[in-house]
């Protein structure tokens, strides 16, 4: 049988989520969207008309349109600020959460919605749909292999200027809370390692138009003297990266690099005499299951089978707040100066 959704906030990130459905056959045949909420119903009803939604039911009050739909699932897609009051309600309510990122606006209030979630014997997950893609995927299975030794660094780098216009423009923090937080939580998977303690320089440069925090500087501690540093900027003009940042892993025997679209090269060393060694290459291979690599369906499939398996999804926020602590404690190493640990 279908499981029936609701979805909350339906701006233009909610159509990436309506899209993997619609174009998902198994995600088609095991998702019946019957209800869409948004303060704003003209644009609710717009986002129902462009997926022909026509039977679903549009109401600015989500416990109302919970129980009118018999929604068994929520998706939420609020922005943060909103997003606490939204997952309580439906967890409180019976449904199962799936909810963009970041999980929430403070470790407390993430920890507080885990509990809700523990008490209420529901899913709760995070669509980390970043990890969710074939690069990634790639790395972490190349890690695995021991191919370049042991892990010993990563290193990302972002830097793009899209001038998105509202809430963006307006948040705190808005590089690290919206956006590094994909990295953050893929270079967490990549290394497969618990992040320890994080120092942080954060800047609004000039020429920004976001009112704060549009750059940043991190360098991360990771468990067994793994390092993981980034370096990124949402308001960079010219020659851009991708959006998926360009990586380095540093390995004990080698090094693997990736420019977050379709190329990668690996090496380890050579034999050369001499000062340099020299360096021998070394395929990449790619992702063990095709199916983890299709960004928001994948993440959704997981949710999904977690709701009828019982098992907990590769992104529960039991294990997605640690992807949340990496920002808040770069924000507070930001704040204060100061390197910070991270307890999560």
């Amino acid at each position: 049988m279908k499981l029936n959704a609701v979805l909350c906030g339906c701006g233009a990130m909610s159509k990436g989520w309506l899209r993997a459905i619609k174009e998902t056959p198994a995600l088609a045949d095991a998702i019946a969207i019957k209800g869409l909420v948004d303060l704003n119903t003209e644009v609710a009803q717009a986002l129902a008309a462009e997926f022909g939604l026509v039977d679903a039911v549009i109401g600015t009050d989500l416990n109302d349109v919970i129980a009118q739909t018999k929604a068994d699932i929520v998706f939420d897609v609020v922005i943060p600020a909103a997003r606490s009051a939204v997952v309580s309600a439906a967890l409180k309510a019976g449904c199962h959460v799936l909810s963009e990122k970041p999980m929430a606006t403070s470790l407390a209030e993430g920890a507080a919605l885990i509990d809700l979630a523990a008490e209420a014997g529901k899913v709760h997950a995070i669509i980390q749909n970043r990890r969710f893609i074939s690069g990634v995927r790639r790395m972490r299975r190349f890690v695995e292999s021991g191919a370049i030794g042991d892990l010993t660094g990563i290193h990302c780098d972002f830097f793009i200027a899209p001038h998105f216009g509202g809430f963006r423009e307006e948040m705190d923090n808005v590089l690290l809370l919206d956006m590094a937080i994909h990295t953050f939580d893929a270079a967490r998977y990549v290394a497969g390692k618990k992040p320890l303690a994080v120092y942080c320089v954060e800047k609004n440069p000039k020429g920004s138009w976001y009112r704060h925090g549009a750059s940043a500087n991190a360098t991360f501690e990771f468990a067994d003297d793994v390092v993981f540093t980034y370096r990124g900027s949402w308001c960079a003009e010219g020659k851009r990266t991708s959006w998926e940042s360009e990586w380095r892993l540093v390995g004990s025997k080698g090094m693997l690099t990736w420019d977050g679209a379709e190329n990668f090269s690996a090496a380890v060393s050579g034999v050369e005499p001499g000062l340099l060694h020299g360096f021998t290459p070394v395929e990449v291979p790619g992702p063990e299951h095709d199916e983890e690599t299709h960004g928001h369906a994948s993440v959704i499939a997981s949710f999904i089978e977690a709701i009828r398996s019982g098992k907990r999804p590769e992104t529960a926020s039991s294990d997605n707040i640690r992807s949340l602590a990496m920002v808040f404690g770069a924000i507070e190493s930001a704040r204060t100066g100061k390197r910070v640990e991270i307890s999560a």
